[in-house]
């Protein structure tokens, strides 16, 4: 019985990597007019509005974000390398000018990721246009010059070579540079509007605000004392009480926040216009405005402040009646868009919550202003003013110093000099040590330091958590994909079905070598390229065929029993694509060096039943496929994708890269047209991804460090409209990835070892997380991969069951996984297999048309890990167990009881092994042991202080001869550190 099915897939559905989305979400731009009572005009401006409404009377778009997701953009914590991977380290630093004469800095670490034993170059380039940050991999055989990272960072051609700067003084001078991002700390303003006030004159002169005002300041942050105030005062005086004798404060995530408060600013009865007030909040780049009265009285506009300072305008109104928050967003037209969006409908019943997106919203909405042309130039004037100063206080003093060491070249951290140069740079690389810790402490006392300490719930999942779905996979992966709840991946040992609670299943025997694989389960087929040179060819395979030989387990195929399925004129083929949306038909481009052959399949998923049955009387469905055309290419394709038109007609395109450009080809006429030129010496194309924007076509064109976006606009005859768009926009990764997943909002960018996660609309950073030896195996929907270690707060169940132990923001010391090891001396050690559930990003489960080909199962939320299942909620709530091993743990903690996780010895082979996690039966929950440290925010200052103690213990110079991280992999994990991931 062969099943039709006319669901659409999971990647139809959800758009999981190549989706719809929308800008809409995050508001649109309207032309906002105030007047005052009389009706007469007063000012007017365009702003950009979110008010989280969307149009109830129109279907539901599949693969648009109905979820919102708080995370701040940009974190400093990942952003502000200097302070975080450099300072108080052994680093370099260089100057130079380029073929402008603009001088510039390059500053380069030789860094550890997290312990992990994964080195790897830190690069940050000082330009007068910003900082250039990029990750390039260490090879202990292959030396790194100062030319090849900048040429990495696109820059070829110097006006002056660079020198290296020996002075350890240099690190105050680039912890200045950096700190021109953008503060740490933030000041919002906050003002009180009564019930039909229309005029900032009268919302400025309220004395006293409402209770309900007062509950919301509560909310916000607590109440202080100016007078005395030691920690981050936003502007405010804090000796002599002219600025008021109260205010609000708070910190979350590390920032310092200091709210000025219209009421509790100084009040004049002389001065009607209040200038004392406007002078704070009319010079705050966010202002909270909270609104009395009801939803029908006149509302708050932009345009009633007179201000050329505010760019954003957040409107508060309460709700007596259901206790709840409704929150509103004006962003000044030229501010970039920044998240979270606001839900639909923009109403907070738990104020909890409403807290934490308030507060992100506004933190991000401060940054993404940094970004306007207005804030960008004059940061750019002072950057530019900064570097040249700096050049021309340092040039003169290397012109005198007559070392060798400052024009050596850069291959190693340290260098190879004579006995009588060697105590000196030895000598002189303490004392560089030494005044960057000093440096780091300062910073860090006065509260300007990005941490990752975290002042929000425990408990809070990320999207991204990933799961283990196979421990110790013996084999070597090429490509995978989904099938229902299981995983079929081609591997060195043959084609195997893989499920995370049943033993492995062989499909097809190591004759048959897949390089690259579709399962389409909505159209019961499963494509595949066997890849060896000429005899490389496309085979299709019916699901319900391969699915009844599992079942009845009759054969185990070889390459020899696939001759049937074998399509025509695809001998030699390197590489194909197919279309992400089946509705009108699946289209198939094989690339056969630099010819492209188009294939569609003769029947859509519309036809009747009875033409399905007439075709499926045989086990090969390759009669079902017709060849259209062949279309030949000047070069052969690296990367391909089919971009589907808006009629699907004669407008269907797709987009191939070769030699340095991306092009467009017509699929009907074959005429190519130019997309996208890259001007660099040397291109790693690494995808091109299409994502629809309103039905509208759009690329993520992804190559070397960047990623473009580009909007397709077709014509009629299905010419394309190429020409630069207000809707394009690009940005760049930290390391170059090999592989890009595409799941709205989130795109990821996966490395050798770490993967990269950026929101799609803007391309703000969002989190990192490091994972050693990674390999992509398959993304189509739920996302795979194979490492020695899972993503940062990695569940220990499996991929059914979901852990709420702890937050990934929470500073805990995780320690890598004992896999056994072979007794047979030369094997590798296994690795495991995650999984990052699709329905986590995209904020919706998932329906699949067809169940695991291993066992019947109803597809339902993760749920949690124990014996009891209970169904997942995003409740930011702690079970009874883990709030009472927390409590303890912590009290161990401060009492000093607790053992560290890894005794340091003199060598990896002497280390002890702290017990692995265990789970306990009874409790249905995950038990941790010694091994595992909760630092709870109690101890937040205490563990700072035992960091950075245990830092200038620990950064010691190698000897010569060593491997830069010949110290011992197991050591404490740095607060500053990246997110490092847990094995077990």
């Amino acid at each position: 019985l062969i099943k039709c099915f006319f669901s659409s897939s999971v990647s139809e559905d959800l758009g999981c990597r190549r989706g719809e989305f929308s800008r809409k979400h995050y508001g649109s731009v309207e032309l906002l007019i105030s007047s005052d009572a009389d009706g007469a005009i007063q000012r007017a401006g365009r702003f950009r509005v979110e008010n989280g409404i969307s149009d109830e009377n129109t279907d539901y778009t599949p693969g648009t974000w109905h979820r919102t997701d708080v995370h701040l953009e940009n974190p400093e914590y990942h952003t502000r390398w200097y302070f975080k991977y450099f300072l108080g380290k052994v680093h370099q630093n260089y100057i130079g000018t380029d073929a402008e004469k603009n001088p510039f800095f390059l500053s380069v670490v030789l860094s550890d990721q997290n312990n992990q034993r994964v080195p790897q170059y830190r690069s940050i380039l000082w330009r007068k246009t910003g900082t250039q940050k990029i990750c390039l991999p260490y090879c202990p055989t292959k030396t790194l010059s100062v030319k090849s990272i900048l040429s990495a960072m696109s820059l070829d051609k110097f006006e002056k070579s660079p020198r290296e700067i020996l002075d350890p003084e240099i690190q105050k001078d680039l912890l200045v540079l950096e700190e021109q991002e953008g503060s740490v700390n933030f000041k919002f303003g906050v003002l009180y509007a009564k019930d039909g006030q229309l005029t900032d004159d009268e919302m400025f002169s309220n004395e006293t605000g409402s209770e309900s005002f007062q509950r919301f300041l509560g909310l916000m942050g607590d109440k202080i004392t100016l007078k005395g105030w030691t920690g981050y005062r936003g502007g405010l005086d804090t000796k002599n009480d002219t600025t008021g004798l109260f205010s609000v404060y708070t910190v979350y995530q590390g920032h310092e926040i200091m709210f000025h408060v219209s009421t509790m600013l100084p009040y004049s009865r002389e001065n009607k216009q209040q200038v004392e007030r406007k002078r704070h909040i009319g010079n705050d780049i966010v202002t909270i405005v909270f609104q009395e009265g009801e939803e029908s009285s006149p509302a708050f506009k932009p345009s009633m402040i007179r201000s050329h300072f505010t760019h954003i305008f957040a409107l508060v109104r309460y709700n007596k009646q259901n206790d709840s928050y409704r929150l509103k967003i004006f962003s000044e037209e030229n501010v970039p868009l920044f998240g979270p969006p606001l839900p639909s409908p923009p109403v907070f019943t738990n104020h909890r919550e409403f807290r934490d997106f308030v507060l992100v919203k506004l933190i991000n909405a401060e940054k993404a202003t940094l970004e306007t042309p207005t804030f960008a130039q004059k940061r750019q004037r002072t950057l530019d003013m900064l570097i040249r100063s700096l050049y021309q206080d340092l040039m003169p003093d290397l012109h005198k110093v007559n070392n060798m060491l400052n024009r050596r070249s850069f291959s190693d951290v340290l260098p190879e000099s004579p006995k009588s140069t060697r105590k000196k740079e030895e000598a002189r690389q303490a004392e560089f040590v030494r005044l960057g810790q000093a440096l780091k402490l300062k910073t860090t006392v006065k509260g300007d330091a990005p941490t990752n300490l975290t002042t929000t719930s425990l408990c809070k999942k990320e999207p991204w958590e990933a799961q283990s779905f196979c421990n110790n996979f013996p084999h070597e992966v090429v490509c995978a994909d989904s099938w229902g709840q299981s995983l079929l991946v081609s591997t060195d040992a043959g084609i195997l079905l893989v499920d995370d609670d049943q033993p492995l299943v062989q499909v097809f025997d190591k004759t048959l070598q897949i390089k690259q694989m579709h399962v389409l389960e909505a159209l019961d087929l499963l494509v595949a390229r066997t890849d060896k040179g000429k005899d490389s060819r496309l085979l299709v395979f019916r699901l319900s065929t391969v699915q009844k030989d599992i079942e009845t387990k009759q054969i185990i195929r070889s390459k020899y029993d696939c001759r049937e399925n074998k399509l025509e004129r695809t001998k030699g083929c390197h590489l194909y694509a197919i279309n992400t949306h089946h509705g009108s038909g699946l289209r198939i481009v094989v690339a056969i060096r630099n010819k492209l052959l188009l294939v569609t399949k003769k029947y859509s998923l519309c036809n009747s039943l009875t033409s399905r049955s007439q075709l499926s009387s045989s086990d090969s469905p390759v009669e079902e496929f017709q060849y259209i055309r062949e279309i030949c290419l000047s070069d052969s394709p690296v990367v391909m994708a089919l971009v589907d038109g808006p009629t699907g007609d004669s407008d269907n395109m797709i987009c191939v890269a070769y030699r340095h450009q991306f092009d467009l080809v017509n699929e009907s006429t074959g005429e190519s047209y130019r997309l996208h030129h890259v001007e660099a010496s040397k291109v790693n194309f690494v995808a091109a991804i299409d994502v629809y924007e309103d039905g509208e076509a759009g690329l993520l064109l992804c190559y070397n460090y960047i990623c473009q976006y580009r909007k397709v606009y077709p014509l009629n005859g299905g010419s394309p409209l190429i020409q630069q768009s207000a809707s394009d926009f690009h940005f760049s990764w930290n390391q170059v990835p090999y592989a890009v997943v595409c799941a709205f909002p989130y795109i990821l960018a996966f490395t050798i070892d770490s993967i990269e996660i950026r929101l799609v609309v803007n391309g703000n950073l969002v989190h990192t997380a490091v994972v050693p030896e990674l390999q992509l195996v398959a993304s189509r929907s739920d996302i795979y991969f194979k490492a020695t270690a899972a993503v940062s707060g990695s569940s220990n169940s499996s991929s059914k069951e979901m852990s709420s132990r702890s937050s990934p923001q929470t500073p805990v010391t995780y320690e890598m996984s004992e896999c056994p090891l072979s007794s047979l001396e030369g094997e590798v050690p296994c690795k495991n297999l995650y999984k990052i559930p699709l329905s986590n990003l995209v904020g919706r489960s998932i329906e699949r048309p067809l169940n695991s080909p291993l066992v019947a199962k109803v597809v339902t939320t993760p749920i949690c890990s124990g014996i009891a299942s209970v169904p997942v909620t995003h409740s930011l709530s702690l079970s009874r167990m883990e709030i009472k091993e927390i409590a303890s743990r912590t009290r161990k903690e401060l009492l000093g009881l607790l053992d560290e996780p890894i005794l340091k010895t003199e060598g990896p082979q002497k280390q002890k092994k702290a017990p692995q996690r265990q789970s306990d039966p009874k409790q249905g929950a995950v038990r941790s042991t010694s091994s595992d440290r909760i630092i709870s925010r109690s101890s937040e200052s205490n563990s700072e202080k035992r960091h950075l103690s245990t830092r200038s213990n620990t950064d010691t110079v190698p000897n010569r001869g060593e491997s830069p991280l010949s110290s011992s992999p197991f050591q404490l994990t740095s607060l500053y550190d990246e997110d490092i991931v847990d094995l077990k």
